[in-house]
């Protein structure tokens, strides 16, 4: 895995806005759910990662190339912003990952002709079960 490292200057905007559903007085006093706005041009990120990052994002990204991460489950601040720069960084993480490359499978001459005699035979059964005529 590659070592992230998000530059100050990728933040574009860090703001604080009252969450919503249940929580009670707290949710409705306080704003306590961060949005957390990146511009992933400024992540100057190879072109293979950053189309990972785009898929893996999806509507996550809006119409400027900002990444817009919401965090909300915390009920303070700086825990909605540790969880916020924390999924930016797992997000990041498995867009630099690499997926997996497919080996080829390979059959020797003995798996082929098997393979071949099973399917010779599943063909024999059901052009067997066509009608049946008494002539």
């Amino acid at each position: 895995m590659a070592d992230i490292n998000i530059p100050d200057h990728a933040i574009v905007s860090e703001r604080f806005i009252t969450a919503s559903g249940p929580g009670g007085q707290n949710v409705n006093k306080v704003a306590t759910a961060v949005q957390l706005h990146v511009n992933i041009f400024a992540l100057r990120l190879p072109p293979l990662v950053y189309s990972r990052l785009r898929a893996l994002a999806g509507s996550r990204i809006n119409q400027d190339g900002e990444l817009v991460i919401q965090a909300r489950s915390h009920r303070t601040q700086e825990a909605n912003r540790r969880e916020a720069r924390e999924r930016l960084a797992a997000l990041l993480a498995e867009a630099h990952d690499l997926p997996a490359v497919r080996a080829k499978s390979r059959l020797n001459r003995v798996g082929k002709t098997e393979r071949l005699a099973g399917k010779k035979n599943r063909s024999t059964i059901k052009k067997n079960r066509g009608r049946v005529s008494f002539d």
